[in-house]
């Protein structure tokens, strides 16, 4: 019985940190990620996977915490992205320009990190790319949770409005609803869940965790607050099995295994069969 307690991941304190930012990043992740995909800016948080990168080796370059280049940078660069958009919802043709030019930044910091600092910390780099959820600190999974539920109950108060400007812009604007404000707001939201969920998955895959529970999620219902807190529920499932299959078989990155959950799980959606909903022409007799 002691030999089964100690073998428990719950008992690890390592699993106990990557649980606690995980479930939280998860669950923002998914509230956010509906509103991307429902908004079409999917190329938004891939843009903002590379942008965490370029962010972070920034900061590790010039002798800060690499967390501290995550956010800046994701905020600062979303931001950008809605001031070059129309009512603060960017184009392709924005992120992509942006996007190119990042990239530049980054292939300048990654040498400038690696050619003066990265005797210091080696492996940073490889952390940010993939994520080193198990390696989380305590002080640092408790940040992350804080930051990631800000991120929820912020898209929770905001998600009527947000609904209301994302489906009909013009008769929201019409109806006094401040539809440029909010396009900032969720910008710089996303910009945060992008920099928290680079600690998890790594910016190489934080897309994945963004936009693969809400888009099972979408496919699964059409009611969009079903689907937006069934979006955050999947994606905290995901990260869930992620990380006790990663426990399981160390040889998995947890990476790795969670995108695997996200994947599989969205996959499965296209073998559901949704009864059609049938119109109300088609609903009523013959005769009538």
């Amino acid at each position: 019985m002691t030999i089964l307690l100690a073998a428990s991941p719950l008992s690890q304190p390592f699993f106990q940190h990557a649980l606690l930012a995980g479930t939280a990043i998860a669950a923002a992740s998914g509230l956010v990620g509906y509103f991307l995909v429902l908004r079409a800016q999917v190329f938004t948080g891939d843009a903002l996977s590379h942008v965490a990168f370029t962010g972070a080796m920034a900061a590790l370059a010039f002798g800060y915490d690499l967390r501290l280049g995550l956010l800046a940078a994701t905020v600062a660069v979303a931001l950008l992205f809605g001031t070059l958009g129309r009512r603060a919802r960017p184009d392709d043709v924005v992120i992509g320009s942006v996007f190119s030019w990042i990239l530049g930044l980054g292939a300048f910091f990654i040498t400038l990190y690696t050619t003066s600092r990265s005797t210091t910390n080696g492996t940073a780099g490889v952390s940010v790319l993939f994520g080193s959820i198990f390696g989380i600190s305590a002080g640092r999974a408790t940040t992350a949770a804080l930051l990631a539920v800000g991120v929820c109950l912020l898209m929770v108060l905001a998600a009527r409005p947000l609904l209301f400007a994302t489906l009909d812009e013009a008769v929201a604007a019409a109806r006094g609803v401040p539809v440029r404000l909010l396009g900032f707001g969720f910008l710089a939201v996303t910009g945060i869940s992008a920099a928290e969920a680079t600690q998890a998955v790594g910016s190489l895959l934080l897309l994945g965790l963004l936009a693969a529970p809400a888009g099972a999620a979408i496919r699964l219902t059409d009611r969009p607050y079903r689907a937006l807190f069934l979006s955050a529920a999947l994606a905290v499932v995901e990260m869930w099995t992620g990380l006790f299959a990663s426990y399981a078989l160390p040889k998995m990155p947890p990476s790795f295994a969670i995108m695997a959950a996200a994947t599989a799980v969205y996959a499965a959606t296209f073998l559901i069969r949704r009864p059609a909903r049938r119109s109300p022409t088609t609903a009523a007799p013959a005769g009538a």
